[in-house]
């Protein structure tokens, strides 16, 4: 029996032997002849010749081209319904496509050609021709059969027949996911990151050669690990769905949206005026995003981080200007939450400096460059010692000492915070065990821990009760300061601090009155202490300050807290704390941050001779969280 023919015409020799090699390599080339052709006239004289189970014909060849062979070739009667598949390099050309099928082609590939759809392809094709020809032979072989078989082998040819259609039909539905596949993402069924880089190369490579533009917004989703963490999964797969289907309400039908992975996304705008264009966009994303979302009964509310790259004015390269879109990204959602960022070149220079920020505290954490300063705290009137705070310094190899204010909000790294966290915890815990080792009189004394960065989250108590327990401490003698700020940011902070509260820590609110902590919300939480932050202390003298510190005084009475006055320079000022009520105070009039030994020395009841060792800097790595 025959076996089916395959015709590939194409005048590029290195595109023919391309397209060759992918075909021969497939598993079932062995099953088809592969004949070649160089021009329209080669391939016609080998269709007058042969019959083909499909013919691969480029578009453009010089003299006859593709369509003007194609049309030769369905005219005459024995090739009539041979099926063409045309190869083009003109990506996304519309009037080739429409000129290509008015030709009666069965399909329309670009190149680069995908190796595994266009073996698929043929196969379809030669299996169909295969089977064709095994009809035929059985039809022939059917008529040397008697009249008493025929009705019966008729039968069976139909059920054969039946079944191959079934199957061809099964196999161009398997072809058509698997092209859908390559190029869509599963979940949100936008364009994946592999179909976009070769779209964005497109756009790179059309801009270069018409001196044209575009815009790529790079798009983050705030808060979604929250989400996704806290509502299940189910509800996050479902917000993405529902992103993405926003993401294409508010583009063109021409744009291009995309899905990177995870909660990433990326919009492609061509055209002119790529600047107001993508401003204007991202503003109607942004705008889209705000609206909640309702998914699975939850009412879902997020925002979106939108980071901009022009081309060229931004980047050399599709692969430079999606790395810049990212980078104006990542600063967007530094700078404010749902916030929109322009590219520019100095976001690189601090993406640069960021990064070595970032390599040194590591290098300070293994090298013991960390340091905790202890200021003294005292009560009101009588100005008794009665607690520590104790402060985190890096001394940096460059800047000197500088304090946890200055270089730890510049970090994002989480894993790399949490293990200053976790330093700081166990440098205190050390320190204060040994003041006791020493045989200090510290009752009535707490130790309280400044985590300008902290995190609200399961891990922090279990890490607090491993620390103390290693120092063989006992409850109550640790206090957290917890930013006012992070009290706002944090919805399920209630649990964690209850966690706390059961190991044995006290709660302070630090630097209260400068983030807006609402009183329902410090009701709901009960700590222990309220911090007035230093910018009140300092105004107490102008006119509406002391007014101001009364009612800070006045607010933590009613919740049953103690107040603390932080930044305390001046006798003045502490004469009025002390006449508005205020329990506690600390600053500069009291002590400035002292290293340990200094600090030693000013707590009550230290034996001569009795002092020990002073412990060596932690180097644990913490828990990651």
């Amino acid at each position: 029996m025959q076996i089916p023919k395959v015709l590939l015409v194409n005048d590029d020799a290195a595109s023919l032997f391309a397209l060759k090699t992918l075909l021969l390599a497939a598993a079932g080339a062995a099953d088809y002849e592969l004949i070649t052709a160089t021009s329209g006239h080669q391939a016609l004289r080998h269709v007058l010749n042969h019959e083909f189970a499909v013919i691969l014909l480029d578009v453009n060849m010089p003299g006859m081209d593709g369509f003007e062979t194609a049309a030769a070739i369905h005219s005459h009667p024995r090739s009539s319904t041979t099926p063409i598949i045309f190869i083009t390099a003109h990506y996304a050309d519309e009037m080739h496509r429409l000129e290509a099928y008015g030709k009666g082609a069965a399909d329309y590939l670009f190149t680069p050609v995908i190796a595994q759809v266009l073996q698929t392809k043929v196969a379809v094709f030669v299996e169909l021709t295969r089977r064709a020809l095994e009809l035929q032979a059985k039809s022939e072989e059917l008529a040397r059969l008697n009249q008493d078989l025929r009705v019966q082998r008729v039968q069976d040819l139909e059920r054969i027949n039946h079944e191959l259609e079934l199957e061809v039909a099964e196999r161009k539905s398997a072809e058509e996911r698997a092209h859908a596949l390559s190029i869509r993402d599963a979940l949100t069924g936008l364009v994946n990151r592999r179909s976009l880089i070769q779209q964005l190369e497109h756009a790179v490579a059309t801009a270069d050669r018409s001196g044209s533009e575009f815009a790529l917004l790079f798009l983050d989703l705030d808060k979604f690990k929250s989400i996704n963490d806290t509502l299940g999964h189910e509800v996050g797969d479902e917000l993405l769905r529902q992103v993405a289907a926003r993401l294409l309400g508010a583009v063109r039908q021409s744009d291009v949206v995309a899905r990177l992975g995870g909660d990433e996304f990326v919009v492609m705008l061509p055209g002119a005026g790529a600047s107001a264009n993508a401003a204007r966009v991202a503003r109607k994303i942004d705008q889209a995003h705000r609206r909640h979302f309702d998914i699975l009964g939850h009412r879902v509310h997020t925002s979106t981080s939108i980071g901009i790259g022009l081309y060229p004015q931004d980047a050399a390269s599709a692969a430079q200007l999606m790395k810049n879109a990212d980078t104006a990204m990542y600063h967007a959602k530094q700078n404010r939450r749902g916030s929109i960022e322009f590219f520019r070149e100095e976001l690189n220079a601090r993406e640069t400096e960021r990064a070595r920020w970032v390599a040194e505290l590591q290098t300070a954490l293994a090298g013991g460059q960390l340091e905790l300063l202890f200021q003294p705290r005292a009560t009101l009137p009588e100005r008794t010692l009665c607690g520590i705070e104790a402060l985190l310094y890096w001394h940096h190899p460059r800047l000197g000492r500088i304090g946890a204010t200055e270089f730890l909000p510049g970090i994002s790294d989480r894993a790399l915070l949490d293990q200053v966290c976790s330093w700081t915890i166990a440098a205190a815990c050390a320190r204060f065990s040994h003041w006791q080792a020493a045989g200090h009189q510290l009752d009535g004394l707490r130790l309280a821990v400044e985590l300008p960065v902290m995190t609200l989250t399961a891990d922090l108590a279990p890490l607090v009760r491993s620390r103390m327990a290693q120092c063989a401490l006992a409850p109550g003698w640790l206090e957290l300061d917890i930013p006012e700020r992070l009290l706002v940011k944090c919805a399920d902070a209630a649990p964690v601090l209850d966690q706390l509260r059961e190991a044995g820590v006290r709660l302070a609110v630090h630097n209260f009155g400068n983030a807006g902590a609402s009183l329902t919300t410090l009701r709901a939480l009960a700590l222990d202490i309220l911090k007035i932050d230093a910018a009140f202390v300092d105004a107490i003298d102008t006119e509406g300050g002391a007014d101001m510190v009364a009612a800070i005084i006045h607010l933590g009475r009613a919740l049953g807290m103690r107040v603390l006055a932080q930044g305390v320079r001046h006798e003045r000022q502490l004469t009025m704390l002390a006449s508005l009520g205020c329990d506690q105070f600390q600053g500069e009039l009291l002590g400035q941050p002292m290293p340990a030994a200094a600090m030693e020395s000013r707590l009550p009841g230290a034996a001569a001779g009795q002092a020990a060792a002073p412990p060596k800097n932690p180097r644990q790595r913490g828990p990651r969280r």
